[in-house]
């Protein structure tokens, strides 16, 4: 059977709005640094009146990746639930002016609005994000179009969707899909935090249903509660075939069965490091469809990362492939 996308993605539909704010701004409006907190409808209002320089674009963790991806030239598509509202609107039309299929029309019936994330950056680059779940958190198994899922060659899941029993049905209902389908399925485990509430059950899901798992260090080290990354990720490897590690600044570790390669990272200052892991999973994902070594689709996602956090926004500023190209990868 022909398989109609090369990478489905399904996660959050959130627009981010961006905006400037050094510490003392940030510790006046009660926000920490660096992290991504959940708020509340009021609480969205606020921070969003205080924004004097908001940029907004589609955005969410993985609808991140499978864009940056389908600017490479693979079909993309994502998953993903909006209101019928203003944002909602702005939302599906963005993702398919920027190339990815939204299949899931804005649903007039979502009790919550369409989720939007304000997210302040330092001067340092480093993001601060608070995020109103919103409609986007309500994606459950009868959002999943299965024709979509079980035509995807790759399939990347988004972890923080996994926070309402519906994300997990949903979750589940498309690995099926995917896999009856002869595609690959993969998650992303999203923030350490995340890992903390789930631990059990990503484990689980790993080890049954996962091809590759994508995480950072701190993530991989909440998932097997130790300070030894290697030994986190050797305990990774022996329940899923592709294992993902990044590490801000440190090289890249990809396992996958006996093979193991690290990927040197430049050391810049970021301009602002939204989108960093996103857009490695984006090169990474492309290399993997692509059919490239682990090696060169990690250089990929080097590549890609270090793009995208070089100017203010979670997508890439200039085609991907120009980036490859000039560093000798397509």
């Amino acid at each position: 059977m022909t398989q109609d996308y090369d990478l489905v993605g399904i996660g959050n539909a959130i627009v981010d709005v961006i905006s400037h704010g050094d510490d003392s701004f940030l510790d006046n409006m009660g926000i920490q640094k660096g992290i991504m907190q959940l708020i509340e409808q009021d609480r969205a209002e606020l921070l969003y009146a205080a924004m004097s320089d908001r940029v907004q674009a589609p955005g969410g963790s993985v609808a991140n990746t499978v864009a940056g991806a389908g600017t490479l030239g693979l079909k993309t598509a994502f998953l993903g639930k909006v209101k019928d509202d203003a944002l909602g609107q702005f939302y599906a039309k963005g993702m398919e002016e920027g190339g990815t299929a939204f299949p899931n029309p804005p649903a007039a019936e979502a009790e919550a609005p369409t989720s939007r994330s304000m997210i302040f950056v330092s001067p340092d680059g480093e993001r601060s994000m608070n995020t109103y779940l919103g409609a986007g958190a309500d994606f459950d198994e009868g959002d999943v179009d299965a024709s979509v899922a079980a035509n995807a060659r790759w399939l990347f899941l988004e972890g923080y969707l996994y926070d309402k029993p519906e994300g997990k049905t949903a979750f589940t209902a498309a690995a099926d899909h995917c896999r009856k389908g002869g595609g690959r399925v993969g998650i992303t485990l999203s923030d350490p935090f995340c890992v903390d509430r789930h631990r059990a059950d990503f484990l689980h899901l790993i080890e049954g249903q996962m091809d590759y798992v994508i995480g950072n260090h701190e993530e991989w080290l909440a998932l097997y509660q130790t300070e030894d990354l290697d030994a986190a990720l050797a305990q990774a490897a022996t329940i899923c075939d592709i294992v993902v590690c990044t590490h801000s600044g440190e090289p890249v570790k990809i396992l996958r069965g006996a093979a193991r390669v690290e990927i040197p990272v430049e050391r810049i200052t970021p301009v602002d490091a939204t989108g960093a892991g996103d857009q490695f999973a984006a090169g990474f994902l492309f290399g993997m469809a692509t059919g490239h070594d682990i090696e060169v689709a990690g250089r990929m996602g080097v590549a890609a990362a270090s793009e995208v956090i070089r100017h203010v926004g979670p997508r890439p500023a200039r085609p991907l492939s120009e980036v490859f190209a000039e560093q000798g990868l397509i």
